[in-house]
């Protein structure tokens, strides 16, 4: 069965992404958002397109639990690597570089990427297929492939907007090949057109609200993106596939420069095109993920072709590449699967401090690193919220406004209360601004503030009090209070739905007042 190795490949990465994580970590800051645009499914939102809401939409149909949310990112992590089997394949490889070309995706840092509800393990599959059926088309000739391109680019622009950096790189790797012809035939002008046509509902929501898009990359720049450094990217692109590194190294080269590889050389420059723009662009070290795993394929098959002709050396290293791939992946290991609890994380960190892997947005290093911070406290948020909802008067409890300083606060305090009758939370953090209730009449009798740190807000209720605090010492929310106010007067109310307006008009660049 010539799909043998990939299919268990496949099947192998699914199961691991269930098998090798401690239940000690809750979802990821980041994945309460996502799941939030399941109950507000529209076509564009503020940080992503809309395909990531599709994908929401089913799991909370599904009931939400977390085999449901994990599924995506695990199920597109195994067509990844089914198609990197596939790959080295279609390249002339048989089963040993398949499967070294499989291990080599398993061992790298996409175990960690793979296993986080966000709209990154669609962007890895979808560029990983698009240089796929680049190379079959660039074999056969035949327009499906093409077509199949088109589809698949236009489902990665409805999923992230660093699609376009992708089409950018690719364009460039055809560019600096005889390929470039392809770009002047009709066929690849229908794919263009039908990957715009896809896109096309998520555009024209931009224009209809200012573009927020803008907005959202200032802001990532200033917040996030500053301190990103060209050094640090770099040493990040060897850290995050290291196990991988004499594989996937030797299949850039071959693609450039091997001749049984060299009709491919646009996949060879479509990665240095696009490592080359997030250089210049300060995007982050994982945006490149994507572009490595076809190479696991190129360089699997080089190791093949170049072994083939030297018997007594295959013996010895086509056992010991795979072995060496499994060797150097032990030290990742905590880093790439959350098997270990957070207090056995510290003190492992200790060792791995300057790496670089305990550097969050800030640029700081933590005891934990920050996807693991950012999965712990979430659950004691929301029991606490609800606790103190649970408190309030029966006859005016309805009465309730719950906003909180960050979109994970109120996705967290929507996702673990979903069962329960609890107002839903709100944000002036990102899409949270779209979901903003109306102003009530009667008015709120009280309003549940969340905040990062505890914030002196008494003159505007007729009580102030804290009610309750994140205490788990790993979370990146420890700290976050839960505060009561009761009566807000009339002019507090005015305050915040006038910060409400004045925050989504920062979104959609105009005024205020022309909302």
């Amino acid at each position: 069965m010539k799909r043998l190795v990939p299919l268990l490949f496949a099947a192998l990465k699914f199961g691991l992404g269930f098998a090798l994580t401690s239940r000690v970590y809750e979802l990821h800051r980041d994945e309460y958002l996502y799941l939030n645009y399941g109950r507000h499914l529209a076509w564009g939102y503020l940080e992503v397109p809309p395909l990531t809401a599709l994908q929401s939409w089913l799991t909370l149909a599904l009931g939400g639990g977390y085999f449901w949310v994990k599924f995506w990112p695990l199920l597109w992590g195994a067509a990844t690597v089914y198609v990197v089997g596939r790959a080295a394949q279609r390249l002339g490889g048989g089963r040993w570089a398949q499967l070294l070309a499989c291990l080599s995706y398993l061992v790298g840092a996409y175990a960690r990427l793979n296993f986080l509800f966000q709209p990154n393990s669609f962007e890895v599959f979808s560029f990983t297929l698009s240089c796929y059926w680049l190379m079959v088309y660039l074999q056969q000739h035949r327009p499906r492939y093409l077509y199949g391109i088109g589809l698949v680019l236009g489902l990665s622009l409805l999923n992230k907007y660093t699609a376009f950096f992708f089409i950018g790189a690719l364009l460039a790797g055809l560019l600096l090949t005889p390929q470039r012809r392809l770009l002047l035939t009709w066929r690849a002008a229908a794919a263009a057109g039908l990957a715009l046509l896809l896109w096309l509902p998520n555009l024209l929501w931009q224009l209809r609200h200012g573009i927020p898009f803008r907005h959202h990359m200032a802001l990532l720049h200033d917040t996030q993106l500053v301190h990103v450094g060209a050094a640090d990217f770099w040493k990040d692109q060897l850290l995050m596939c290291f196990p991988a590194l004499g594989v996937w190294l030797p299949g850039l080269l071959a693609l450039l420069l091997y001749r049984p590889l060299r009709p491919y050389r646009a996949v060879g420059f479509l990665f240095l095109a696009g490592l080359l723009i997030l250089t210049v662009l300060h995007g982050k070290s994982y945006y490149a993920l994507g572009y490595y795993p076809i190479l696991f394929a190129a360089g699997a098959v080089w190791w093949q072709q170049w072994l083939a002709p030297r018997p007594r050396l295959a013996r010895v290293l086509r056992p010991a590449l795979p072995g060496l791939l499994l060797l150097l992946a032990v030290p990742l290991f905590p880093y790439v699967y959350s098997v270990y609890p957070p207090a056995r994380m510290q003190a492992i960190g200790r060792a791995y401090r300057s790496t670089g892997v305990h550097r969050w947005e800030d640029g700081q290093n933590h005891p934990l690193p920050q996807d693991y911070a950012d999965m712990l406290g979430w659950q004691e948020l929301a029991d606490k919220t609800w606790q103190v909802y649970r408190s309030l008067p029966d006859s005016t409890r309805a009465r309730t406004l719950i906003l909180c300083d960050n979109y994970g606060q109120a996705g967290a305090i929507n996702y673990y209360n979903r069962h329960r009758a609890l107002p839903a939370a709100q944000s002036f953090n990102g899409s949270y601004l779209y979901w903003f209730p109306p102003r009530p009449a009667p008015p709120y009798r009280y309003v549940i503030r969340v905040q990062e740190q505890e914030r002196d807000n008494a003159a505007r209720y007729a009580r102030w009090q804290r009610r309750a605090a994140v205490l788990n010492p790993y979370a990146r929310e420890q700290g976050t209070v839960v505060m009561l106010g009761t009566a807000p007067t009339p002019a507090a109310l005015d305050t915040l739905y006038q910060d409400h307006r004045q925050a989504l008009a920062e979104w959609e660049q105009q005024p205020p007042a022309a909302r």
